[in-house]
């Protein structure tokens, strides 16, 4: 999937010239924007008979009924380490298997998480605001790969073949 920059409405910011004054082109930035809330559900919404149901204003993203993300409630077992309140914040994302979850987990950027209640069970946890440390690659990939292990066979079969 590509991203594509879009400007604001009444926005004249992209209706100039692709070279600048220099009259060079512009060079491509090394820096992948950071991934959003918005990033993620136009990912999860992007894939094959996904969809999206709200809980008490938490999303949910499904294929054929099985969730492969969803921003969680808050439960005992994740806390504030200040302030000892469940955390409001986390997102689930499933993963192919338990090999998947630990190369996540061992990221030295600590952005991926689990907790005693997902101990044994193929998803990792990544709190909100640690989307920014994302890019919108990584977070594709993730979201992809999540969609990848509750989509029927036949679908992901299909969907891997039109992406090569």
């Amino acid at each position: 999937m590509r991203f594509e920059l879009t400007e604001p409405e009444g926005s004249e910011a992209f209706k100039t010239s692709p070279l600048d004054r220099s009259g060079t082109p512009p060079r491509e930035s090394s820096v992948a924007a950071v991934a959003t809330l918005k990033d993620l559900d136009k990912l999860a919404l992007g894939m094959p008979e996904a969809a999206k149901e709200v809980e008490q204003g938490r999303p949910q993203y499904l294929v054929h009924g099985k969730f492969f993300c969803f921003h969680r409630r808050p439960r005992p077992d994740a806390v504030d380490s200040e302030t000892g309140e469940p955390l409001d914040d986390i997102l689930v994302f499933r993963v192919a298997d338990l090999g998947v979850k630990e190369l996540l987990l061992s990221d030295a950027r600590g952005i991926y998480f689990t907790t005693p209640h997902w101990d044994g069970y193929s998803a990792v946890l990544v709190r909100i605001p640690d989307l920014e440390r994302l890019d919108r690659n990584e977070l594709r990939d993730l979201v992809e790969e999540a969609w990848l292990t509750r989509a029927q066979k036949r679908l992901a079969k299909g969907w891997l073949a039109k992406e090569e």
